[in-house]
């Protein structure tokens, strides 16, 4: 594997389906927690299944006590992406957690914000809110959000459980955010059924965190291909979290070649362990694509990225 991640980890990459939070590994946890027991950072990155991976999240999240916390990060995870090119990275930041935490959000986003300045990779932010703790939330969140268009937040999106917050809750928020001038997202479709992306499509969504389950309707892959919907694919993600049983069982090949435009991303690559170079590796070794199939992957990162502009040359 390591081998054949090399011509990949050289390519010039974006980025479009990363969460800062899901970036800390065990590693940078100790350097926010040193406190903690080896056997409990253990534990917190041994999850199984997707409502385990909430929890080791909510772990994670609760050692970003300051909005320093939150800059370290940041650097670290800039860090990584300059090593393996990424030159465009779209960072999921998730307000909806600051909120959660009681934390002051402005301090918070002018950390990571001081952090991502001056960097190789350009950072844009989407704003998150979790969508199973309501409407109330969710549209708080998209206020945070529509204060700093026009500092580096290029997008409004909602994460979390998918069967708890149906979309279809969101509309009045995501009509909000559309006229603040902020872009549209949704996680769909990766624990929940093509119902769930049929609802973020109703909402705007312009891309879809995930989508996997698209596949299930070819009415909605059609859909997708017509109207050059992208899904952001995470295949390890979808194997850590559960909501794929295997590689063999992954939908990233079928839907590829429906002619749903793709892209290749971490998710959370602090604990999925794994890199942007890897999930290339994975699609050329199991799944077959050629390294023509992935340049275009490559190239659709910058393609659909918000504020990306042209892509550069991919060799």
């Amino acid at each position: 594997m390591a081998g054949m991640a090399a011509p990949y980890h050289d390519w010039p990459k974006a980025e479009l389906h990363l969460h800062l939070e899901g970036s800390v590994g065990p590693d940078t946890l100790r350097e926010l927690a040193p406190e903690l027991a080896a056997e409990t950072v253990e534990r917190i990155y041994g999850f199984t299944g997707f409502a385990e991976f909430l929890l080791a999240f909510g772990e994670v999240v609760k050692r970003l006590r300051t909005p320093e916390d939150y800059a370290l990060v940041t650097r670290r995870l800039l860090d990584r992406l300059e090593s393996e090119n990424v030159r465009y990275a779209e960072v999921i930041l998730s307000a909806g957690v600051v909120l959660w935490k009681k934390q002051e959000f402005g301090p918070v986003f002018d950390a990571v914000a001081e952090a991502a300045a001056g960097r190789a990779v350009q950072v844009r932010w989407i704003v998150d809110a979790v969508r199973h703790f309501g409407v109330e939330h969710a549209m708080a969140v998209a206020e945070l959000a529509a204060e700093r268009v026009g500092r580096g937040v290029i997008a409004y999106g909602i994460g979390g459980d998918e069967q708890r917050g149906p979309a279809g809750w969101f509309s009045g928020v995501y009509r909000f955010a559309r006229e603040a001038g902020l872009r549209l997202t949704a996680h769909a479709g990766e624990s929940a059924g093509p119902e769930s992306i049929w609802a973020a499509l109703e909402l705007g969504a312009e891309r879809i965190g995930h989508g996997i389950r698209a596949v299930e309707d070819p009415v909605l892959v059609q859909h997708l291909r017509d109207h050059d919907i992208p899904l952001e694919i995470s295949i390890t993600s979808n194997l850590a979290t559960g909501v794929v049983a295997d590689l063999e069982a992954h939908p990233v090949r079928r839907l590829y070649d429906a002619g749903v435009p793709i892209t290749l991303n971490t998710d959370d690559p602090g604990m999925f362990r794994t890199t942007l170079s890897r999930e290339y590796a994975l699609a050329e070794r199991h799944f077959g694509f050629t390294a023509e199939e992935l340049r275009g992957v490559a190239r659709n990162g910058f393609r659909y990225g918000f504020a990306a502009g042209a892509h550069p040359a991919i060799p």
